[in-house]
């Protein structure tokens, strides 16, 4: 259990691909910080699964990630409870699609909120404690919309290119102190972000449910399959391990060759 004695902070993970980090690095041992909304019993259930797996300890944060106080409470709370956050994986996000001209101002503040801005404050936050134990990971779920584009995502997109560029200069920054930042670029994986896409892409192309899974989500991919929340986790389970210690500002895609071509 490599993580024995590190605490990892894990956004949006309540369920989908932040659920599946926090089973991989409770599975070797950290005590674990999730956050997001849920069920209050299906939340403490997950949470107290996660305290038997690793031996430490798991608390459960529902702060609004998209309001900077709420996010500095929760850092608060983790800083309080373990003394600071050796791993930070910001996965929290949400998605909307939409023509631009038709684009709704309020779920555009809410995605750059949530997928960009909330990313920038737990890392500012993350980064005193990370520097003075000269050790930290900080991963950034970003997307195969990191590298390339799609159309009616304008949000989403631009929020992620955002993310790879943020994440790069962090990276630069604390190259010197022990601490490495990647983005992990996952392509469509079937989660409830992307399946609750699916009605308003309908909507935005004319499509039946089918043409957008087979025509639209998994047209990109050729291997024409969903990548795993576990196959993402353990990507992110390697970027903390000392083998990936010179691994930093790197934006490693897991999108089945979307990227590829």
């Amino acid at each position: 259990m490599f993580l024995k004695g590190k605490t990892a902070l894990i956004t949006g993970s309540t369920s989908g691909i932040g659920l599946a980090y926090a089973k991989a690095l409770a599975g070797e041992g950290a005590n674990i910080v999730i956050n997001g909304f849920g069920d209050a019993d299906a939340v403490e259930k997950e949470r107290a699964a996660l305290e038997a797996t690793s031996g430490g300890k798991a608390l459960y944060s529902g702060h609004d990630l998209t309001k900077v106080d709420q996010i500095e409470a929760m850092m608060r709370e983790a800083a309080d409870a373990f003394g600071g956050v050796d791993i930070l994986i910001n996965n929290a996000g949400m998605q909307h699609v939409a023509p631009v001209e038709e684009f709704p101002l309020d779920k555009w503040d809410l995605i750059i909120a949530l997928n960009l801005n909330a990313a920038f404050h737990t890392t500012r936050l993350a980064v005193p404690y990370m520097k003075e134990k000269k050790w930290g990971r900080i991963v950034q779920t970003a997307s195969a919309h990191s590298l390339v584009a799609s159309p009616f995502k304008s949000a989403y997109v631009t929020a992620k290119h955002g993310l790879a560029g943020f994440t790069k200069t962090v990276a630069l920054e604390l190259a010197t102190f022990g601490v490495t930042a990647n983005c992990i670029s996952p392509g469509y994986v079937w989660t409830p972000l992307v399946e609750n896409q699916i009605p308003d892409t309908m909507k935005a192309r004319g499509l039946t449910r089918d043409q957008v899974i087979n025509d639209v989500l998994l047209a990109g991919q050729p291997t024409k399959q969903f990548v795993t929340p576990e196959q993402v986790a353990a990507t992110a389970l390697f970027l903390c391990s000392d083998a990936a210690a010179q691994i930093t500002g790197a934006n490693l895609s897991v999108d089945g060759g979307w990227t590829a071509a």
